[in-house]
């Protein structure tokens, strides 16, 4: 039983908004989710994330889609790679909730659990 995390940080790296799955559920199904009512100018994300589904619902909503395209995308699109460098923000926050053990190992059964401790996590990043 494996479980990802889905995340979305702020422009400090700070935690905004999660959701949890199972393992093998691909990142694009619940980036609708995680951003949906949550104002933004700038939206980065990875390769993954490459939709153009995502990328319409983030024009409508005012905000600039720094999103590199696939390999594989036949219509290739610009994004400003400069802003992209800023993505690394959500991996040092995920680097820094992942020294705590119980977080990288996942020892608890239930999911509430587990999505709690992550809000406590979150919360003394925050602080820190």
């Amino acid at each position: 039983m494996t479980t990802k995390i889905h995340a979305l940080v702020e422009g400090l790296g700070n935690l905004a908004r999660w959701q949890l799955t199972a393992g093998q559920v691909h990142d694009i199904t619940q980036a609708h989710d995680l951003i949906e009512g949550v104002p933004a100018q700038t939206v980065a994300a990875d390769k993954a994330y490459d939709a153009d589904a995502l990328i319409q619902t983030l024009v409508q909503a005012g905000a600039e889609a720094v999103i590199p395209p696939r390999g594989n995308r036949r219509q290739t699109r610009d994004y400003d790679q400069h802003k992209y460098k800023h993505r690394n923000l959500i991996e040092r926050f995920f680097c820094r909730i992942k020294e705590f053990r119980r977080i990288a190992t996942r020892y608890d059964k239930l999911a509430s659990r587990f999505s709690s401790f992550i809000a406590l996590v979150a919360s003394f990043v925050w602080l820190a």
